[in-house]
């Protein structure tokens, strides 16, 4: 630590300090224009320069290390005047059209600097300089206009050190002052991932996005993405009731990034394709209808449904909506539906989480939390496209890995992180269980296992390491398709490391092993002591937005809220006092269940509330053969998809900007929606709807009259969720479960000292192959999932006509060496087929594909891949093998 004196307050600041920051920390700010975080400070603004006492010139800040004795002065005459003439620099060339700008509100020149020049005279005179400077609109979503640019590089930092894209490629200031992309390159036709970080730093307006409104009645809301898991914290411009802009923030769990869908993709909230009203078919045509009308008509039916036992009713919950509708939700179905059948899409992506993790840890949930990829040495990613699923957790591992943490992917597909890792091993769809037991065997065999964790925290070593004796690294290696030494590098690699995470997602999870996979990540955390500390872990990356929460709310067939059993008897007599009802002790159908009943009318009455099943669930035609033959079906959402067009009732209900409530985040944050805007017609909240039903129906315990009522009923019986309340979140708390008091913030890390079910389980976990395998007739594999610019089945990024330019059409990614083998050209359109059906789509090239592997996003409803996929389920998660499904392809 130095001493040093700043306008007289006298301090103390870590050696190498910069006089920015030491100023900074005690409430004095710099003005500063290029110096952007921690990033390369260069000085080239001059803006942040200082008078130190003994210094000859002025000392620009930003770059400036602290000493012991210095003494500074920042608002000196002197001072003010080089700054004046700082600022007169940067405006030479800079074009002022205030009015239309969008930081008319937040412009570097005017809020920051007013005191040390005249704008209106600049503004009046206007400059030169820029005319024949071309604005580049070739981006869907923002455009860059160089005569507002004053080259402060901020945009370069955020590109190249926060996203870690590394699009632009600089300047010259001898030339023409322009930021160029690497290739000189127009935006458009770059690598750009359109992220909008570099909007959010850029000071003047130089970069902007294509549709924003600057006049009207605004007001700012902070709320939360609605997209992926990760759960970015958003602020929303309205203007005349209406969404105009998104920022991000500083701190929370996004730190001030955003992606492409959190930015920019927020029109589907004032489409003119929005549910308005009630909808009844009639004569075969959905018709409008009054609520009244409406709620009769579902109530009668729900009667009439219950009249045939305790299985003819059920319901499919959905991970898009709130905490409190799904509480609500399963509450509705377990008492006045009298069943236990209901599911919602996390039986799709996670439910071998839940199972693999609550057997092998004792609770089923992300065990770290998002920031603690600071402070990671190793870091290993498997069954997930991170940067493009969860797009702000794979800047956050580039940001790391450029730190100089290690990186270990394996991925069937080459994605972007494989072009950072350390290690990437192209495993072969399907191996996962075999890739783990691989790295673990090859850390026995260099005697890298934590003995003193095994012994103290962990039971079942024994049986465990009596398994491993059967296996070698060269007979996993072989199963995977990788060279053995690599796949023992990998192993070492990451046991060697001090502190390290597995990151995981859908490519561990969806397979008929599903719950083997995940117990086999358990298995290595444990194996090396990564478990139970800070920056050690086992994260598997929820998809959307609020399916940690669904299940945490018990939209499950077997788990009451907080994962209460409901073959518990004290539990559901728990249960049963707290909601004054009689509630059935089975274990409920799950989603695949569901729709197999409803097909073959043992259900007869089926209530989907935000869920699109003929999209989503695996061989869409058995899906759409069972709606088909649906009895009464009542489906709850914010437009007409591919499931309401079976639906006997339409029911019109708000999006995330118009309610009030709480999602809960990939690492078990629970975070609050705020109000932002009012809903179209007469929708109404999610529920809200359920409450008249019930109300309808007789059945008490459900007049709720605001969400955070509702979140004081969750808290009186989820014990994980005791802490928890709309007050406390809105007073800042940041609060991750389990949170078991009212001054908790909960966990940051889970098992630190005691596993939750005590010992840590190893579970043994011998690799089965997928049920599908390339054959004579179905010779290629084809692997399903996500792609960056959609969100589950399009809903609702589809209204975003960018994100639809980029991507509006289904697609194939083919290997180029397999396509010259049927003749088949970038573009062209081929025919995919299954046991399970058939699709079209264009063709892709991606030659980081395996020659005999297809990929195929999910999200499409017109040309699915889920036409293809489906087979026999996970026997414990009952997850249904969405990677693997054998096919052929024509021209």
């Amino acid at each position: 630590m130095v001493n040093l004196t700043i306008d007289g307050k006298a301090i103390s600041a870590e050696l190498g300090t910069t006089i920015l920051k030491a100023a900074s920390s005690i409430g004095i700010e710099i003005p500063t224009l290029c110096s952007f975080k921690d990033f390369s400070p260069d000085g080239t603004c001059r803006m942040c320069l200082v008078e130190v006492v003994g210094s000859k010139e002025l000392e620009k800040a930003c770059s400036t290390p602290v000493a012991e004795g210095m003494v500074v002065y920042t608002d000196t005459f002197v001072v003010r005047n080089e700054r004046r003439q700082a600022l007169k620099a940067l405006m030479v060339d800079h074009k002022f059209d205030c009015m239309a700008c969008y930081k008319y509100e937040t412009c570097f020149f005017v809020e920051n600097n007013a005191n040390l020049i005249d704008f209106d005279t600049y503004k009046a005179v206007g400059t030169e300089g820029y005319a024949d400077r071309q604005i580049d609109d070739s981006n869907p979503f923002y455009f860059y206009d160089p005569g507002k640019c004053v080259l402060c590089g901020r945009c370069i930092k955020a590109c190249d050190h926060l996203q870690c894209s590394h699009i632009l490629a600089g300047f010259d200031p001898e030339k023409d002052n322009i930021i160029k992309t690497f290739g000189d390159l127009p935006r458009g036709n770059t690598d750009c991932v359109s992220c909008g970080n570099c909007i959010a730093v850029c000071p003047t307006g130089a970069l902007a996005p294509k549709k924003f409104k600057p006049f009207g009645y605004t007001k700012h809301v902070q709320t939360v993405c609605p997209y992926c898991g990760v759960g970015c914290t958003l602020n929303l411009k309205v203007v005349d009731n209406k969404i105009t802009d998104v920022f991000s923030t500083e701190g929370n769990v996004n730190d001030n990034l955003l992606c492409v869908k959190g930015r920019f993709a927020y029109d589907f909230v004032s489409s003119p394709d929005r549910l308005t009203t009630p909808l009844i078919r009639k004569d075969g045509v959905l018709q409008e209808a009054s609520w009244e009308e409406a709620i009769s008509l579902v109530a009668q039916k729900l009667k009439e449904a219950k009249q045939e036992g305790p299985q003819a009713v059920a319901g499919l919950s959905s991970a898009r909506c709130t905490n409190e509708d799904n509480y609500v939700f399963q509450k509705f179905i377990r008492t006045v539906g009298e069943s236990n059948n209901v599911d919602h899409c996390a039986r799709l992506c996670h439910a071998s989480t839940v199972a693999g993790l609550a057997k092998s840890f004792g609770s089923g949930a992300m065990t770290n939390s998002i920031e603690e990829i600071d402070v990671m040495d190793v870091i290993l990613v498997s069954g997930s496209n991170t940067t493009e699923t969860h797009p702000v957790i794979g800047a956050k591992i580039k940001q790391r890995k450029a730190q100089g943490a290690a990186l270990i992917v394996a991925e069937p597909r080459k994605i972007e992180l494989a072009n950072y890792a350390d290690v990437y091993l192209q495993i072969k769809p399907g191996t996962n269980v075999a890739l783990f037991n691989g790295l673990m065997r090859a850390i026995l065999d260099a005697g890298l296992e934590d003995k003193t964790f095994i012994n103290e925290r962990t039971e079942g070593f024994e049986a465990f390491l009596e398994f491993m004796d059967t296996l070698t690294v060269e007979k996993c290696a072989e199963i995977c398709g990788v060279d053995p030494e690599e796949m023992r590098k990998a192993g070492v690699l990451y046991a060697t490391k001090d502190r390290g995470g597995i990151f995981y997602s859908m490519g561990v999870t969806q397979f008929s092993t599903g719950t083997d996979g995940v117990m086999s990540t358990a298995n290595l955390a444990m194996l090396t002591g990564k478990i139970g500390r800070e920056g050690c872990g086992v994260n598997p990356l929820r998809g959307q937005n609020n399916v940690q929460g669904a299940c945490d709310m018990g939209a499950l067939p077997g788990d009451l809220p907080g994962y209460q059993k409901t073959a518990n008897p004290e539990a559901v007599e728990k249960f049963e006092k707290a909601w004054d009802a009689k509630l059935p002790q089975n274990t409920g159908k799950t989603l695949t269940e569901i729709i197999d009943g409803v097909g073959d009318k043992t259900i007869k009455f089926l209530y989907v509330m935000g869920e699109n099943p003929m999209v989503s669930d695996p061989n869409t035609n058995h899906v759409k053969e069972s709606l088909e033959n649906a009895n009464f079906i009542v489906v709850q959402d914010i437009f007409l998809t591919e499931t309401t067009e079976y639906a006997d009732v339409v029911l019109p209900a708000h999006v995330y900007a118009e309610k009030d409530g709480t999602f809960t985040n990939t690492e078990r944050r629970i975070q609050l929606l705020r109000k932002a805007v009012d809903a179209p017609g007469v929708a109404k909240n999610d529920w809200e709807i359920i409450g008249m039903i019930a109300k309808e129906m007789g059945v008490k315990g459900f007049d709720f009259n605001s969400a955070s009522e509702i979140m004081e009923e969750i808290s009186s019986v989820t014990p994980s969720y005791t802490g928890v309340s709309h007050e406390r979140l809105s007073n800042g708390d940041r609060i991750q479960w389990p949170c078991l008091s009212k001054d908790s913030e909960g966990a940051k890390f889970l098992h630190a000292g005691k596993f939750t079910r005590g010992l840590g389980a190893f579970m043994i976990a011998d690799y089965i192959p997928p049920e599908d395998q390339a054959d004579d007739e179905y010779p290629l594999i084809l692997m399903t999932g996500r792609i960056l610019e959609h969100y589950h089945t399009r809903t609702m990024t589809k209204r975003t006509p960018g994100i639809e330019a980029i991507a509006g059409d289904a697609f194939v990614e083919i290997n180029p060496a397999k396509a010259l083998e049927y003749g088949i050209a970038e573009g062209d359109m081929i025919h995919v087929t299954s046991p399970r059906g058939s699709v079209s789509a264009k063709t892709r090239f991606n030659d980081g594909i395996m020659e005999n592997n297809l990929f195929m996003p999910f999200h499409y409803g017109d040309g699915g891949a889920n036409c293809l996929t489906g087979g026999a389920v996970d026997p414990i998660a009952k997850i249904p093998p969405l990677k693997v499904s054998k096919v052929r392809i024509t021209k």
